[in-house]
């Protein structure tokens, strides 16, 4: 099932009343930038979907979270995981880049993502934020993690965790696909 970004965030931004220009001076997005997302024109980074839901007062994974299950359940097998990423192609801001959440979004008070990076890919050239706090173990292969200043390489075994209010960012630069395993309280991500 493909996940149409366009008209939810317009429906998203329709919901609280506001028009594009109102939510891009909100959130510091252009409003042409809002208007081509919602055209499915581009596909936002990261980083700028961050910015634009911010500015709606919804996280990432309520933005992508669909009404399927909605009871208690303890245990997901992987296909049950959720896609909450951005849609980009590898080289566009935010490509190659897959975030599968565990479980339903506001289930819990922490939220465990399953990610993601191919060779190359980003989170997108912009740090972001959200009002939380983050940690994470690099499963396989290596990811550079920028916190506010300070970038570190980190490979396999190594791990993370900052506050995640401190502008970030993920970069893989190769060879192979990076895949971590990272938490997030609240789930604000």
């Amino acid at each position: 099932m493909d996940f149409d970004t366009g008209a939810r965030l317009k429906e998203e931004r329709e919901k609280r009343r506001l028009s594009q220009r109102q939510l891009a001076a909100q959130t510091g997005v252009t409003s042409g930038m809002i208007s081509m997302i919602e055209q499915n024109r581009t596909s936002p980074s990261v980083a700028t979907l961050k910015k634009i839901l911010a500015g709606l007062d919804i996280s990432l994974g309520d933005f992508f979270a669909g009404t399927a299950d909605t009871g208690a359940k303890w245990h997901f097998r992987h296909s049950e995981f959720r896609e909450i990423t951005p849609k980009a192609k590898l080289g566009e801001a935010g490509g190659g880049v897959a975030f599968r959440q565990i479980g339903r979004p506001g289930a819990s008070a922490i939220q465990m993502l399953h990610e993601t990076y191919a060779a190359g890919a980003d989170t997108g050239p912009e740090l972001y934020s959200h009002d939380a706090e983050e940690a994470g173990v690099v499963i396989a292969g290596r990811i550079l993690v920028t916190v506010g200043e300070e970038t570190q390489l980190l490979g396999a075994g190594d791990g993370y965790l900052f506050n995640s209010r401190t502008p970030h960012r993920f970069r893989n630069p190769g060879p192979g696909d990076c895949v971590i395993v990272s938490a997030c309280t609240p789930p604000t991500f």
